[in-house]
C-alpha cells in the first residue's frame, strides 16, 4: 500500500521532475491534516463494533424492508454478513484514511467486488448507504468530540459510495 507522500513522490520520479510548489503543498496539506487523521482512526479502532452498529441501526430504520422477510439482511446469516461487510469497508477505509489515497481502495476492496455481488445479489444501493452512514457515525463522533474532521474522514468513504454506485447491482 502506498500513501498521500509515496504516490505524489512516485509521480514525480516518472516525470524526472523535482517537486514544485503543487507537491510541496500537497505534502503541507497531509501534514497539517495529520492529528485529525490520527485522531479518525484511533477512533475508529476504538469503537469500531459501535460505529458499525449505529450506521447499521439508522440503515433499518431508514429502511426497514432490509430485515424483514424477504429482505438481504434477513435471516441471522444475512445479517452477519451485512455487519461483517460495513465492518469490512470501515477497517479498509481506515486504512485509506491514514494513508490519504483513496485509490488503495480499488485494489484492495472494488475491483472485482462488484462481480461478488452481483454473483449474491447483493443491493449495492443499501450497500452504499451504509458506507455513508459509517463516514456519518465518525464524523458526528469526532464532532462531538470538538474535531471538525468531515472533510478528512468522508473521502475514502465516498470514493468507496461512487465505486459501489458504479456498479448499480440491485436485488434479486
Amino acid at each position: 500500500m502506498r500513501d498521500a507522500i509515496t504516490g505524489l513522490i512516485g509521480r514525480y520520479d516518472q516525470l524526472g521532475r523535482y517537486l514544485d510548489r503543487d507537491a510541496i503543498d500537497r505534502i503541507a496539506t497531509y501534514y497539517s491534516e495529520a492529528q485529525l487523521r490520527l485522531a479518525a482512526v484511533e477512533l475508529i479502532n476504538r469503537e469500531a463494533a459501535e460505529i458499525v452498529r449505529e450506521a447499521a441501526q439508522r440503515l433499518w430504520l431508514e429502511d426497514p424492508e432490509l430485515i424483514l422477510p424477504g429482505g438481504n439482511a434477513y435471516t441471522t446469516r444475512r445479517l452477519s454478513a451485512c455487519l461483517r461487510d460495513m465492518d469490512y469497508f470501515l477497517r479498509y477505509a481506515s486504512y485509506a484514511l491514514i494513508a490519504d489515497d483513496a485509490t488503495i481502495l480499488n485494489e484492495r476492496v472494488l475491483n472485482g467486488l462488484d462481480d461478488t455481488y452481483k454473483s449474491l445479489g447483493v443491493p449495492t444501493g443499501p450497500t452504499v448507504r451504509s458506507i455513508a452512514l459509517l463516514a456519518d457515525v465518525i464524523s458526528e463522533k469526532l464532532a462531538d468530540a470538538g474535531l471538525d474532521a468531515a472533510a478528512v474522514v468522508r473521502p475514502p468513504f465516498d470514493h468507496l459510495c461512487r465505486g459501489l454506485a458504479a456498479s448499480n447491482v440491485r436485488a434479486r
